[in-house]
C-alpha cells in the first residue's frame, strides 16, 4: 500500500539495529544437519531462540510439532514425498500465529537447519560469528536461510512498530530437516498447517520464483571380477562398466534436452557427483558405485517417468554388454522431491508485484529455479497458493564464507510487510 510506504520506511530506519540484531543472534547458533539429517540435527537451540523472540511479539499462539517417521511414511505412500530413516531426536517445527483483522491468512515458511560448516579452516570468518563487514553479514546459514526466516518475523514486528494493524492472520513456520529433503515442511503440511497464501523465504537474489525443478538422487552400484592387473583379461573392471553406464545416462540427458522445454527453467539434467571403486592400481576392481542427482520439469515430466527413463537407459546399456547382461547394477534412490509451479496470473503473484513496486523502482523479474526447495510441499501437499522470495543469492548457499547483504535483508522486511498489507486488504 503506497500510503504506508514512507511510514514503514521511516520506522525501519528508526529501528534498523533492532531488526539486524536478531538475525546476528540466530546466525550465532549452530543448527546444522548431521549427514543431511539422516543422523540428526541441531535445530532445537535455534527453535528455542525463536520461541523466546515470538513471546515478546504477543502472538495469538505458539506451538511445536515433533518430526516423526510415521508421518514421513504416510507422505511417501500418498504423495511420493519424504525421505525415510532420519534421526528426529529433539527435532521439531515451531509455529507462531499473529491474528489479523480480516478473514484472509498468509504463511511465511523458513527452515532452521543449515548445512555443516565442513572444513572450518577454509573460512576466513568464524562460521558462527555473524561478522559484519562491508555491509555484509557472514555466517553459516545466514543466507540459507536464516535471513529470509528472520525477515518474515521482522516484517510482523515492523508493522507493529509502525502502529499498523495486521489486515490478515500471519503465521511463521520454522521447520527442521529441509536440507535433508524437506521432511520438516512435509510434517507441517501433513499435520494441517496451511494458509490462503504461502511465501517460502529461500534466497532468490531479488527475483520472484514461481517454479522449480524436481530432484531425484540415484545410487548405482556396479560389480566386476577382481584379478591381478597383469591378468586383466581374466577379470571384469567394474569402473569401466560404471563409465559405460554413465555414458548411457548422458545420452538420456541429451534426449531429454531435445524433448522437454520450460519457459522459466533450464533443461532437465543429471549430474554424477560422487564415484568410487577399486583398491589398488595393480588390481582389477570388482566394485564401483556412483551417485547422481537428476533435475526434472513440472508438468511435462513426473517422478515415475524419470525413474522409468533412468532404469530403461541402464537396462538398454546392460543388454548390449556381455557381462552386465547377467550382472545388472543395483539402482536405489536415497533422496527425492517433486517439482513446483505456480500460476503467474494468481492474485498472490499480483499482490507480490504490488508490494515489490511499492518498495522498488526497478521491474520485478519472475522466473524459476533449478534447485528444489519446500515450495513444492506447500503447493503439492498443503494445496496452498505458493511463491518463493527471500534475501540472498543461490551462489551463497552451502558456500564457504556464506553471507547476506544487510540492505537486501532490510529490503526483504519491507517487501514482506507490504505483501501482508496487499494480500490482507486485497
Amino acid at each position: 500500500m503506497q500510503r504506508y510506504k514512507e511510514l514503514l520506511l521511516s520506522t525501519l530506519n528508526a529501528h534498523r539495529d533492532a531488526y539486524i540484531r536478531p538475525l546476528a543472534e540466530l546466525a550465532q547458533i549452530d543448527t546444522h544437519d548431521i549427514g543431511h539429517g539422516i543422523e540428526g540435527g541441531l535445530e532445537a537451540k535455534g527453535q528455542e531462540y525463536l520461541r523466546e523472540l515470538f513471546k515478546k511479539m504477543d502472538p495469538r499462539s505458539i506451538s511445536a510439532e515433533n518430526l516423526t517417521e510415521g508421518v514421513i511414511q504416510k507422505a511417501i505412500a500418498r504423495y511420493q514425498e519424504g525421505n525415510p530413516g532420519h534421526d528426529y531426536t529433539n527435532r521439531y517445527n515451531l509455529y507462531a500465529q499473529f491474528k489479523g483483522g480480516g478473514p484472509k491468512s498468509i504463511m511465511f515458511n523458513g527452515h532452521m537447519d543449515t548445512m555443516s560448516p565442513g572444513d572450518e579452516s577454509a573460512w576466513t570468518v568464524p562460521p558462527y560469528g555473524a561478522v559484519i563487514r562491508n555491509g555484509k553479514m557472514y555466517g553459516l546459514g545466514v543466507c540459507d536461510m536464516k535471513a529470509g526466516l528472520m525477515a518474515s518475523i521482522m516484517a510482523v514486528q515492523l508493522l507493529k512498530d509502525a502502529g499498523i494493524p495486521l489486515p490478515c492472520t500471519v503465521t511463521i513456520s520454522s521447520v527442521c530437516d529441509e536440507e535433508g529433503g524437506g521432511n520438516g515442511s512435509i510434517v507441517a503440511a501433513m499435520g494441517g498447517q496451511k494458509a490462503d497464501a504461502v511465501v517460502v523465504c529461500e534466497p532468490t537474489q531479488g527475483e520472484l520464483l514461481i517454479a522449480h525443478m524436481g530432484f531425484i538422487f540415484f545410487h548405482v552400484e556396479v560389480e566386476g571380477i577382481a584379478v591381478h592387473s597383469g591378468r586383466k583379461t581374466d577379470g571384469v573392471n567394474a569402473i569401466d562398466k560404471a563409465v559405460r553406464i554413465i555414458h548411457a545416462l548422458n545420452d538420456l540427458e541429451h534426449d531429454w534436452l531435445l524433448r522437454y522445454k520450460h519457459p522459466l527453467l533450464p533443461p532437465p539434467s543429471g549430474n554424477v557427483g560422487v564415484i568410487g571403486g577399486g583398491k589398488a592400481g595393480s588390481t582389477v576392481p570388482d566394485y564401483c558405485s556412483f551417485k547422481t542427482c537428476v533435475h526434472y520439469h513440472p508438468g511435462t515430466m513426473s517422478r515415475d517417468q524419470v525413474i522409468a527413463d533412468y532404469r530403461r537407459a541402464i537396462d538398454l546399456c546392460c543388454d548390449g554388454d556381455a557381462f552386465l547382461r547377467d550382472h545388472r547394477p543395483r539402482v536405489s534412490i536415497y533422496q527425492s522431491g517433486g517439482p513446483f509451479e505456480m500460476e503467474a496470473g494468481h492474485p498472490l503473484v499480483s499482490s507480490f508485484k504490488a508490494a515489490w513496486n511499492t518498495v522498488f523502482d526497478t521491474p520485478l523479474c519472475i522466473t524459476g529455479s533449478a534447485s528444489g526447495c519446500d515450495s513444492r510441499i506447500w503447493r503439492g501437499i498443503a494445496d496452498c497458493p505458493t511463491i518463493q522470495y527471500g534475501p540472498g543469492a543461490l551462489q551463497q548457499c552451502h558456500a564457504v564464507d556464506e553471507y547476506v547483504d544487510i540492505e537486501e535483508y532490510l529490503q526483504a522486511i519491507r517487501v514482506y510487510a507490504h505483501l501482508i498489507l496487499e494480500w490482507g486488504q486485497g
